[in-house]
């Protein structure tokens, strides 16, 4: 193809509905702390991808489409807009941040770690100033601090994401570095 940024745009548009995809397939963990969100799941990985494949600006506007997308299509839940905009189209959206690392699929774990603590970046701004009223135990420890609370609610869920996405991505960038460079 050509045209580069049509290029971009299919695939970014490809990699999104892949995510969306994914996000139905999914281990939620979010139960023992009242039913409220958090899983682990593959979404990140085509985000990920686009952002490597094509930089920050593509990476961050996938993760917005895509976050959006995915509040509205596979079944996002909210207490109210600030919760919808922040856990959904910005916090997928600084997964874009993996695009730092650009065109260098050796290095696509690094860009998934990158990616996912800009996640989860967003989502503890989210538990600290949106969710702090549904501050509970966690672990049987007594919460009294709303930033403890908010990094190992979303740290129980996004350290294992993590981790999927940097092993995955490691695979992904030593197994298709020359498709990944096209």
């Amino acid at each position: 193809m050509k045209n580069k940024k049509l290029r971009s745009l299919a695939e970014c548009a490809v990699l999104t509905a892949l995510a969306i995809v994914l996000s139905y397939i999914k281990i939620p963990i979010g139960l023992s702390f009242g039913g409220f969100g958090g899983s682990i799941d593959l979404v990140m990985i085509p985000l990920i991808v686009a952002a490597c494949r094509w930089g920050l600006g593509w990476g961050l506007g996938t993760g917005l489409i895509f976050g959006t997308l995915k509040f509205f299509l596979a079944g996002g839940a909210a207490i109210n807009w600030q919760s919808m905009l922040l856990d959904y189209s910005v916090a997928y959206m600084f997964v874009g941040f993996a695009g730092l690392i650009k065109r260098k699929p050796r290095q696509m774990w690094l860009a998934a770690i990158i990616g996912c603590f800009g996640r989860f970046v967003i989502h503890f701004i989210s538990g600290v100033t949106i969710y702090d009223m549904y501050m509970e135990d966690i672990f049987g420890l007594p919460m009294t601090n709303v930033a403890v609370y908010s990094a190992l609610y979303n740290g129980s869920y996004m350290l294992p994401n993590t981790a999927l996405a940097a092993i995955v991505c490691f695979v992904l960038g030593r197994s298709m570095e020359k498709q990944l460079l096209k």
